[in-house]
């Protein structure tokens, strides 16, 4: 990931009278993402976690220390609200609006969760609305992509939209996409992956003429199952934005490397076990490599707007990340800025709110 921009220091998060203190101590609070000027206007789903509300309130006041140009609309009960505004200084007080909502999205039915009055639904409202520029949530992410692709719109050619994480390698940050997004793994849905990784490697991560790979158990051609086999040929044949280029299929180890290649490809079942893995071996060794943090949030590619999701066990400083996340995202302009890449590559992507099956 990018490094951290250099001359603003945080402060100490605040906390809530009665809150617990945090555990996250020595770990960075943005995740490599810098903290670039202009207001970002951010949503956040004080609903959305297996801890919420208090992790997500600990993240929130984290974010709002760390951005003085972030403003927050917390999406919640309004008595929680209520209580991040009253710790902050009065002067500081302006930034913080609220929306209120009382429902938690069910992880057990994602499609109707995120049609329902959740909070997630509110929060992604708020930015269909105009309230907001981004929305966060760590709670349940078929709930989450349902309600984004109902309010927001989806891109014409994307039936299941993305979830795209950035890992610390050796050689640079490394793009893995689907971590979740969608359990699919044919030759489309993973050619179209290769197209948003590019497209994506290029604006959150100025990464030019990105290297795009598919992930497989060997890199002779013909390794992996069915649905790799089929792909690589479809890879190597489709043009990619930004002068990106294919480099053939590569295996898990290189994403630590970051040497071949700076977009890996997958399906949403294999990134998201590949992604827990990764963060089990970081924990083992005692944290990720110096060139950047571990991946705590994932952008949801494919999506008319900047939607950011986090783990379900995320904790105060995970939280935090995504909302730095979102806040990067929309600064960068990423979700006009990767349609217009697309559309200079020859791709229609003009947005459409469809019906999205669970």
């Amino acid at each position: 990931m990018t490094p951290p921009t250099t001359g603003r220091v945080a402060r100490a998060p605040r906390r809530l009278p009665g809150a617990p203190a945090s555990t996250n101590a020595g770990r960075e609070l943005s995740a490599g993402v810098p903290v670039e000027p202009g207001t970002a206007r951010i949503a956040v789903d004080l609903l959305g976690g297996d801890e919420a509300p208090a992790v997500v309130v600990d993240g929130a006041l984290r974010a709002f220390d760390a951005d003085p140009d972030l403003h927050l609309v917390l999406v919640g009960p309004p008595e929680v609200a209520d209580g991040v505004r009253d710790v902050l200084p009065p002067t500081q007080r302006h930034r913080i609006s609220i929306r209120a909502a009382h429902n938690v999205a069910a992880a057990d039915q994602p499609a109707r969760s995120g049609r329902a009055d959740t909070s997630v639904r509110a929060a992604v409202a708020s930015v269909a609305e105009g309230a907001a520029d981004a929305v966060v949530s760590a709670g349940a992410t078929g709930a989450t992509v349902t309600a984004a692709a109902l309010l927001l719109g989806r891109w014409p050619g994307v039936r299941r939209p993305a979830l795209v994480a950035t890992l610390p390698a050796l050689a640079g940050p490394v793009v893995l996409l689907d971590v979740g997004g969608s359990l699919e793994a044919s030759p489309a849905t993973l050619s179209r992956h290769a197209v948003l990784g590019a497209a994506y490697a290029s604006v959150a991560h100025a990464v030019v003429e990105p290297r795009i790979g598919l992930l497989s158990v060997g890199t002779e051609a013909g390794k992996g199952d069915r649905a790799r086999r089929a792909a690589d040929p479809v890879l190597a044949d489709q043009p990619l934005p930004v002068g990106g280029r294919y480099i053939g299929l590569v295996e898990g180890y290189e994403l630590g490397h970051g040497a071949r290649a700076d977009v890996v490809v997958t399906d949403g079942f294999t990134g998201n076990v590949l992604l827990k893995a990764i963060e089990g071996a970081y924990a083992m060794a005692g944290g990720p490599p110096a060139s950047g943090g571990a991946p705590r949030a994932a952008a949801l590619l494919g999506i008319a707007g900047s939607v950011v999701v986090c783990h379900g066990a995320a904790r105060g400083d995970d939280v935090a990340s995504g909302i730095a996340l979102a806040a990067h995202l929309h600064r960068r302009g990423a979700a006009a800025a990767i349609s217009t890449l697309l559309a200079d590559s020859g791709r229609d992507i003009r947005t459409t709110n469809t019906e999205v099956t669970a």
